[in-house]
C-alpha cells in the first residue's frame, strides 16, 4: 500500500508539471503552441484515469476477497515451492485446469473467475491474471447491487 501511494504523489507531481507547461503553453497565444499545449494537457487527464481505474480495480478485489473469506472459499497457495521461492511450474499448470473448467461452465461467475485469476498469477501469466480479475469484478458489481436491493 505504501509503494502506490508513493507512486501515486510522484505521478501527481508529473501531472501538475505537465500541467503547468501544457496552461503555459496555451498562455502564449500562438496558434501552434496552443494545440501542443492542449494535446500536452491530455497526458494529465489519462494518468489520472489510469490511476482512478487502478485504485477502483484494487478496491473493488480487495471487496471480493473479503466475500470470499466471510464464505471461507478465498484461494490458498498451498502450491510447492523451490528452494528459492518460485512456484513449481509443473504444479502450477496442474492445478490451473480446474479453474479454467469452472470459468467455462459458469462463465458469469465473479468468483471463478477470481479464482482463475490467481491460477494465472500462479503460472506466471500475469497479464492474463490481470484481465481474469478486471472480469471478475465487472461480474461483482452487478451480483453486488442485484444483492443489495
Amino acid at each position: 500500500m505504501a509503494g502506490a501511494v508513493a507512486v501515486t504523489v510522484l505521478l501527481v507531481l508529473y501531472v501538475v508539471q505537465i500541467a503547468g507547461r501544457g496552461a503555459s503553453m496555451i498562455g502564449t497565444g500562438e496558434p501552434v503552441l496552443i494545440a501542443i499545449g492542449l494535446g500536452v494537457l491530455i497526458i494529465p487527464l489519462l494518468v489520472i484515469g489510469l490511476i482512478a481505474r487502478e485504485y477502483w480495480l484494487a478496491a473493488t478485489v480487495q471487496r471480493m476477497a473479503d466475500t470470499l473469506f466471510a464464505e471461507g472459499n478465498l484461494p490458498v497457495d498451498d502450491l510447492p515451492r523451490s528452494p528459492g521461492g518460485r512456484i513449481d511450474r509443473a504444479a502450477a499448470d496442474e492445478a490451473f485446469e480446474p479453474h479454467r473448467a469452472a470459468v467455462e461452465a459458469a462463465p458469469e461467475d465473479w468468483r471463478a473467475w477470481y479464482h482463475l485469476a490467481f491460477a494465472y498469477d500462479a503460472s506466471g501469466d500475469r497479464r492474463r491474471a490481470r484481465e481474469a480479475l478486471r472480469r471478475a469484478a465487472k461480474f461483482f458489481r452487478p451480483a453486488r447491487l442485484t444483492r443489495s436491493s
